[in-house]
């Protein structure tokens, strides 16, 4: 099928336009720019450690070829992309990361996966886990519907999303005790990993890390 789907719809590198590539070297050069830097937040960043985040990890900033592949992704329903991203987040997570059993992916609110037919953060998960040999349990639920983070300011995304998170009482015995992964496609302001966190630790989880493929300054 999916030598179909690039028969009948050739790729199209999201960061440069080249054809005949879903992502082309030099733009996934470009997007894991942090792939050999030493693990965990670098001198200067104006993103401190999110609260309850043992460990955060991305591959590069959310400017140019990232910025424009997980829009693709996103918005335009590529999901091939999920591939060669999560292939990306598990090499930083491979070179850097500190511990870790289980990945959970960051989702979406019921309403807006039905919108675009997926959750982004669940597929880069189940690629990200596949490289790694890593369970991966949809446990979280977002019980509200925020607005779009990429339209608000810093401000703005810190407010929007607030308690907005719990656990699915039938993944509870999966992660209790557990030291989960979070995965999601882009961190900003990390109010969104802030939260996640709260409600994995009131459901019992033992620590909770952080893999984006980008991070917003």
């Amino acid at each position: 099928m999916r030598r179909l789907l690039d028969v009948l719809m050739p790729p199209q590198c999201p960061g440069c336009g080249l054809e005949g590539q879903l992502l082309c070297t030099a733009c996934l050069r470009s997007m894991g720019r942090r792939m050999n830097e030493p693990p965990g937040v670098p001198i200067g960043l104006q993103s401190a450690q999110p609260a309850g985040i043992v460990q955060i990890e991305w591959c590069g900033p959310y400017a140019g070829p990232a910025r424009s592949s997980l829009h693709a992704l996103k918005y335009d329903g590529e999901q091939r992309l999920a591939g060669p991203l999560g292939q990306l987040m598990a090499a930083r997570w491979r070179r850097a990361g500190v511990g870790g059993e289980v990945l959970v992916p960051v989702p979406v609110h019921a309403a807006r996966q039905r919108e675009r037919g997926f959750d982004q953060a669940e597929l880069l998960a189940r690629e990200v886990g596949r490289q790694l040999g890593l369970p991966v349990v949809s446990a979280l639920r977002r019980t509200e519907r925020t607005a779009a983070q990429h339209g608000l300011s810093r401000s703005a995304r810190q407010a929007n999303v607030g308690r907005v998170f719990d656990v699915r009482e039938q993944y509870l015995t999966q992660i209790a005790g557990r030291w989960i992964v979070l995965i999601d496609d882009v961190s900003t302001t990390g109010s969104t990993l802030v939260g996640c966190a709260a409600a994995l630790y009131g459901a019992g989880v033992a620590a909770v890390s952080a893999l984006a493929l980008a991070r917003e300054r």
